[in-house]
């Protein structure tokens, strides 16, 4: 993917001999809180927009996001110096919102939820002729999140199992084609917050697979339906999916800025907090975590230390 070497971060896979040890296994967080706009999304946004023609790049870029594929079509646009129109729901953490700008995107604050945002994204797109850039549903998008697999295999050949967020499915698609093409025997896990899992609904034929209501801490997953063109990749390359609760959630987000020093969102941290939930039926010897963004809103923290507070992390070993 040599589109992307301009703009995407190759960032670490660290390890951390306390949680090694608290484990019984060897875990591997890919620092993805640690690339450029703080999340993942960047690779997609800059993948799709590196495919358009002149013609369709002059037509300017829409796109809705609760708030890290923003900045990372707005980063990718102004690489190209495209025009980028993002609509952003609106309780979308206020560090996202400016950061987004700070890129020179348009910012539209509309409905409760990214599924609001992106109707009205929908719309407008039709009266402008803009071209949508979809946070997942899209097969370029997943390609360029795909690429994470790609890094965390060539910095870690050794891993068996992979652990990655899911909201809308963009990620752990292009994650689990990438890992499979390269280590078929890999496992790949999807997490789910408990509070947002229709994918987890669908994929187990249980319960309703698209939600009226999301409310989760973890914001960058708050997602009410699987994608079209994302779920049948996840039910297709996906071994299994686990939900997490919101102090689960809250517990792993503490955990890492505590013993890792790293601040991670309420998303970044819900595969975490799904091997600390999960992890003693887990048969799998080297794990690998996709820490997926770390653009956190602060002013929420005594929200995340009350929801940990009668949360003990559970020893797993």
């Amino acid at each position: 993917m040599n589109h992307l070497k301009d703009i995407v971060h190759r960032t670490p896979l660290q390890t951390s001999t306390s949680i090694n040890e608290m484990t019984g296994k060897n875990i591997f967080f890919k620092m993805e809180n640690q690339q450029k706009t703080g999340a993942f999304k960047v690779r997609g946004a800059s993948y799709k927009i590196s495919q358009l023609t002149q013609q369709e790049a002059n037509r300017g870029v829409i796109a809705a996001s609760a708030g890290n594929h923003a900045q990372g079509v707005a980063l990718a646009a102004s690489k190209r110096g495209i025009e980028a129109k993002i609509y952003m729901p609106e309780h979308t953490p206020e560090a996202k919102i400016r950061a987004t700008k700070a890129y020179g995107a348009t910012i539209m604050l509309t409905g409760e939820s990214f599924q609001e945002a992106y109707q009205a994204a929908l719309e407008d797109q039709e009266q402008n002729n803009s071209v949508f850039v979809h946070p997942f549903d899209d097969v370029d998008v997943m390609a360029g999140q795909g690429t994470i697999a790609v890094e965390m295999l060539e910095q870690n050949p050794d891993l068996d199992t992979l652990l990655v967020p899911i909201g809308g499915g963009g990620l752990i698609s292009g994650v689990a084609v990438a890992a499979k093409s390269i280590k078929p025997d890999i496992n790949v896990i999807g997490v789910q917050a408990k509070e947002a899992s229709a994918t987890y609904n669908r994929f187990y034929k249980k319960g309703a697979s698209s939600l009226t209501q999301v409310k989760t801490i973890a914001d960058g997953i708050a997602v009410k339906q699987p994608g079209m063109a994302t779920f049948p990749i996840i039910n297709q390359y996906v071994d299994e999916i686990v939900t997490v609760t919101e102090p689960d959630i809250a517990s792993a987000m503490l955990y890492m800025l505590e013993r890792n020093k790293s601040l991670v969102e309420g998303a970044g941290a819900s595969a975490f907090a799904g091997l600390l939930a999960h992890g003693k039926h887990l048969n799998a010897q080297n794990v690998g975590i996709v820490v997926s963004g770390g653009n956190m809103d602060v002013s929420k923290m005594p929200t995340i230390q009350h929801l940990a507070s009668n949360h003990k992390v559970r020893h797993l070993a």
